[in-house]
């Protein structure tokens, strides 16, 4: 049939089962808008930024589990998508980012917003496309889709001159393509499987690592049951919280710089850690030299460049992470497994030793762990958490608790200030019908602050708590236990903290939404009641105790073994 480029990408988008876009209109992306204006199936929800509108398809991404979608105009409008295409880039998201761009005729000629974002972001995602003909958009659309989800999940970006918008061609819409070239590995090798369950069934201090892989690949059943065969704790990184329930006794909750006590402890202890979809941060391994250093260690990734990169690897496997634990776990029914119960008993006793007693004493100000305990007494399996980054993230990712995959949205690999709020949106948008929490700093919140007006006027409704410290809460730590208390650029507060600025619950109101202001204890949890069944977003400002950090704090470069241990208020329960 003969059509528009503009009609042919929204026909596109909308037989890849595209529900929910994410962007800003503007003058080389307006002619695609005009066309959507008639697809009734396709909801746009502008965004007041980019790179809120990148990091809302990321959190539709992760709650849904399907692609994410945003655009943005060219120059400017592609360039400020940037940040949340290399987060997702990070954090293996599957986004396709769609920019206008100058017609064909004006590209390289510096034209009126001409950047050229194909190059810019080359190096972040897993391909990009220009279009050049209006024939091609079918095509091309069907690879962006079927490259972010498959394999090692990612963004693509998709550009689209002016000019190819408002030609005219005959299209065809493919049902299915093959990409030369590309072909994920999926299965495990038989006879790498056939060692691996081996080694498994041999070793005596048997753990996992469960990375963000086992998210995307939906392996959370396949996970649980191999624990429960093999008596395998399971310990998970940032990006694989709530892989298993975090209220199973096997689960050991996060390793790592901030993790739990425990979870780092089974690591030394472990004669074998069998990873599974992570990559091995710094974060989690502290100094490499030291890290594990008589344990086996077995490595399932999708992404064949991971294996090998940071960690030496015994028995390398790649292939996706829920069949080749499906092909692990046929391979153990043949054997006769047996679960090592002293090391399981030991496993409990470092776990129960690790359980932090967090009094709720009504005192000023109020101490960030309290938040936590209170704000985890509402969580349910209805509810989705994301996070902003610095302390707020750490103690989230720490305190609370989340009962499976998708629950936990949050950036890891990038880091990006400003991610929880606009991904809560989009988790919402994906799933209506779940209570979603964005834990977020003071400093963090302010970066994308303007997302308010989104969620009011798209009747988008979520929770915002902010842990306000009026500071840079992360690096005044690191200022606090590693730069003699220098807190050089980091207060975000007037001296002596006699005002707030800014008033977050005033601030809210200003947008239409509900404000709450919070500084005590025992304001806390009416709060979080009150948000919970509230119809519009719902910011809760509670004020924390700006000198309270997060422990456990492996120092950078530290060992595992060196980790500062969590303070004395909270007595082991």
């Amino acid at each position: 049939m003969v059509m528009n480029g503009s009609k042919a990408l929204a026909e596109s988008l909308l037989r890849e089962g595209v529900k929910d876009l994410f962007g800003i209109t503007g003058g080389a992306i307006m002619n695609l808008m005009h066309q959507l204006f008639e697809f009734e199936e396709i909801r746009v929800i502008t965004a007041r930024h980019e790179q809120c509108a990148a990091h809302m398809a990321e959190g539709y991404a992760v709650a849904s589990g399907e692609v994410g979608v945003c655009f943005a105009t060219s120059g400017p409008g592609a360039t400020n998508l940037v940040t949340g295409i290399a987060d997702a880039f990070l954090d293996s998201r599957p986004i396709v980012a769609i920019t206008g761009q100058v017609p064909t005729s004006l590209v390289g000629n510096d034209a009126f917003q001409e950047a050229d974002i194909i190059g810019a972001t080359m190096p972040m995602t897993k391909a990009n496309f220009q279009f050049h003909r209006v024939k091609d958009i079918p095509l091309l659309t069907k690879m962006a889709f079927k490259i972010a989800k498959t394999g090692r999940p990612g963004p693509v970006l998709l550009d689209f001159p002016k000019n190819i918008q408002i030609g005219e061609e005959h299209v065809e819409f493919p049902t299915d393509i093959e990409i030369s070239g590309y072909n994920p590995t999926l299965k495990g090798h038989p006879r790498q499987i056939k060692r691996i369950s081996k080694v498994l069934k041999q070793a005596e201090r048997p753990i996992m690592i469960a990375g963000g892989g086992t998210i995307s690949a939906m392996a959370n059943n396949e996970v649980l049951e191999l624990a429960e065969m093999l008596g395998l704790p399971v310990i998970n990184t940032l990006m694989g919280k709530g892989i298993i329930p975090e209220t199973h006794p096997l689960s050991l909750g996060m390793a790592g710089m901030h993790g739990h006590m425990c979870a780092n402890s089974v690591i030394n202890q472990a004669d074998l850690i069998f990873a599974v979809g992570m990559r091995w941060s710094d974060r989690i391994t502290g100094k490499l030299e030291y890290f594990a250093q008589e344990a086996t260690i077995v490595h399932v990734d999708i992404d064949s460049a991971e294996i090998g990169k940071n960690v030496g690897v015994h028995y390398p496997i790649v292939g996706d992470a829920k069949i080749v634990l499906r092909q692990i776990i046929e391979e153990l029914k043949k054997l006769d497994v047996t679960q090592p119960m002293s090391w399981m008993q030991k496993v409990k006793q470092l776990k129960e030793r690790c359980q932090c007693n967090i009094p709720l004493t009504d005192i000023q100000p109020i101490k960030p762990q309290q938040v936590m305990r209170l704000l985890r007494e509402h969580i349910d399996s209805k509810t989705i958490l994301t996070t902003g980054v610095g302390r707020n993230q750490m103690w989230a990712a720490h305190y609370l608790r989340v009962y499976g995959p998708r629950k936990f949205v949050t950036s890891g690999g990038l880091g990006t200030m400003g991610f929880g709020f606009p991904a809560a949106i989009g988790a919402k948008v994906a799933k209506p019908d779940h209570w979603v929490v964005d834990v977020d700093g003071d400093g963090s919140f302010l970066m994308t602050q303007q997302e308010l007006a989104t969620s009011v006027i798209e009747d988008i409704p979520v929770t915002v708590i902010i842990l306000n410290d009026q500071a840079l809460g992360m690096v005044r730590q690191w200022q606090n236990l590693f730069f003699e208390e220098r807190y050089a650029v980091t207060d975000l507060g007037p001296k002596g903290f006699e005002k707030r600025v800014p008033d977050f619950a005033k601030l809210a109101e200003a947008f239409g939404a509900n404000g709450i202001l919070v500084e005590r204890v025992s304001e806390i949890g009416p709060a979080i009641k009150e948000a919970k069944e509230s119809d519009v977003t719902t910011v809760i400002d509670v004020q924390i105790d700006r000198s309270e950090n997060i422990y456990p704090h492996m120092p950078s470069g530290a060992k595992l073994e060196e980790i500062i241990p969590c303070p004395p208020w909270m007595e082991a329960g």
